[in-house]
């Protein structure tokens, strides 16, 4: 996209999520010009990150290229970009593949993992905020498992076997269930000499129950669903540290382990030297109603990275999709007001409702005054995220995929194609 000759308003997006994606989606038929910056060439379907760290779902089943969700879309380019610095007072973002100039600024970068400052915690645990950390969980969930069918030590093969999830969230949730899924289901059938009685898997959160976003009655089915297939929990705890070997909670209870799966909390993904904007709880953006950031005229933030704070969302609107896809809509509509010199219309949250899932055959849901878990929770959890997959090779692709592991009750995903050194944090080159 030519830098200097251009007829009409050049909207830059920062990010490729689901709020990025809504605005220009959003802005198809609209008088700009729009450029969309990405570190990474396609849009990842976050909901399901853990079952692709489980060995369920193929990686590239929840990704798609950004350019292929716009080939119709005339006003449209995209490049793969790091973004280094916004210069504000000259309409500039400054990137690695140059300056790029823009007329309005959209911060759509999402949220990455919070660790909450400790260091130790970030450097030890595994975090699972996109593809390349869903696979470098799964490579070592495997690894682990194959090391401990050899290993002569007990000690040892105890801690490779025991699985700590951090944080009672539907992540959180849905990642226990998984394992154990796992625990039951792969054990005694693809590692003989395994047996569902050497995997531990424990769940901690600092809440006083689980999916605390969600009503009582679905956090306590949530709890029931965890705890009938074996799964420890501890509400109203807090980990203290985890050095890579010992993980020490708050209570006083220690555990041994290699497996610390951290879905604790996210904050703000707010690229260093952004811009000097004043950030809320969890390092997000604070906006005004319409999603502007505040003493920039011209500079917007949408999804998990913004704040507009309210009586009702004193904290900001929850960081979920629906959300950052509801802002992205607005803004497409605001901001063809602004450019034809209307007036605007502050972005309202309609909560279409909550779903998490336990595992198979097992969810809960709140939708509306409606409550229901179980079975059916579960089919409607499905054809949620199947619908709201991009692109109809990958709703087809996890379709498929869903039918066949639900009936073999196993996955043909479990591969070790990147062996990740959890020391060094680093992907290990084959041999």
């Amino acid at each position: 996209m030519d830098q200097h000759k251009k007829t009409k308003p050049r909207v830059v997006i920062i990010g490729g999520g689901f709020a990025g994606l809504q605005l220009a989606k959003k802005l198809k038929d609209a008088p700009v010009d729009i450029l969309m910056l990405d570190k990474h060439n396609y849009h990842t379907f976050q909901p399901l990150l853990y079952q692709v760290a489980m060995g369920a779902i193929p990686a590239d089943s929840i990704a798609f290229p950004i350019r292929r969700i716009f080939t119709k879309h005339n006003n449209f380019r995209f490049n793969l970009a790091f973004v280094e610095a916004v210069e504000a007072e000259n309409n500039l973002v400054k990137t690695n593949i140059g300056d790029i100039h823009y007329d309005y600024l959209v911060i759509a970068t999402g949220s990455d993992t919070n660790f909450f400052g400790n260091e130790e915690l970030a450097k030890c645990t595994m975090p699972m905020k996109n593809v390349p950390e869903a696979l470098n969980l799964r490579g070592l969930t495997l690894q682990h498992l194959e090391k401990a069918l050899v290993t002569k030590d007990r000690e040892e093969k105890d801690a490779l076997m025991t699985f700590v999830v951090v944080g009672g969230g539907p992540t959180g949730v849905e990642l226990a269930g998984a394992l154990a899924e796992m625990k039951h289901l792969i054990l005694h059938k693809d590692y003989h000499g395994l047996s569902k009685h050497d995997m531990d898997v424990y769940l901690v959160e600092g809440k006083d129950r689980l999916l605390a976003a969600m009503t009582p009655e679905a956090s306590t089915k949530a709890k029931q669903f965890l705890e009938d297939v074996g799964v420890k929990i501890f509400n109203s705890v807090h980990v203290d540290g985890y050095d890579g070997h010992t993980l020490t909670i708050d209570n006083g209870t220690v555990i041994k382990t290699q497996n610390v799966f951290w879905a604790a909390g996210v904050m703000g993904e707010v690229p260093e030297g952004m811009i000097n904007a004043k950030l809320t709880r969890g390092s997000r953006i604070e906006t005004d109603e319409i999603n502007r950031v505040k003493g920039y005229p011209n500079i917007f933030a949408i999804g998990d990275v913004s704040a507009i704070l309210s009586e009702e969302y004193p904290n900001g609107h929850p960081g979920v999709a629906p959300a950052a896809m509801q802002q992205g809509a607005c803004l497409a509509k605001n901001l063809e007001r602004i450019i034809n010199g209307q007036a605007t219309e502050p972005f309202k949250y309609k909560d279409k409702g909550t779903l998490a899932t336990i595992g198979r055959n097992r969810a809960v849901a709140d939708i509306g005054k409606l409550h229901f878990q179980g079975f059916f929770a579960w089919l409607l959890w499905g054809f949620v995220h199947i619908m709201s997959l991009a692109g109809f090779t990958n709703k087809t692709a996890v379709i498929v995929t869903w039918v066949i592991n639900y009936f073999s009750k196993n996955s043909d995903n479990r591969l070790i194609i990147r062996s990740f050194n959890r020391k060094t944090r680093t992907v290990e080159p084959e041999k």
